[in-house]
């Protein structure tokens, strides 16, 4: 039997996590703040992860538009406890990633660009 869009996105997902082992979470969200697909940790709520990831990714938009930044690439937020990173999937969908502290974000953001282009194709 065929995988569902949405599985074929979570196994990207898991994949992410599994090839980059500073990855500790992600998730697809919608840029209505719904979630498409997450691997995310039982103890990390997908409706708070999806709503803020939706707001990010907006305000983002309007913080390049408005300082002629461009397209929005990414988001980065550093916390004590590691790293939250945003990256547009497409206009519908935003890429959200929990890493580490001290994760090299470099390799990171090179294979959350590939799952990106991967999740455009599902889109």
């Amino acid at each position: 039997m065929a995988k569902s869009r949405a599985e074929l996105m979570v196994d990207q997902l898991r994949e992410l996590q599994v090839s980059t082992a500073d990855i500790e979470a992600s998730a697809i969200v919608s840029v209505d703040g719904l979630i498409m697909a997450s691997a995310l940790p039982a103890n990390v709520e997908e409706d708070r992860v999806s709503a803020m990831s939706a707001a990010m990714l907006s305000l983002g938009e309007r913080i390049a538009s408005e300082l002629k930044r461009g397209i929005l690439s990414e988001v980065y937020i550093k916390g004590k406890q590691g790293y939250v990173l945003l990256m547009s999937v497409g206009e519908d969908a935003v890429l959200t990633v929990l890493a580490r502290k001290g994760a090299k974000l470099g390799l990171i953001f090179l294979d959350m660009g590939r799952v990106v282009e991967d999740m455009v194709a599902l889109l």
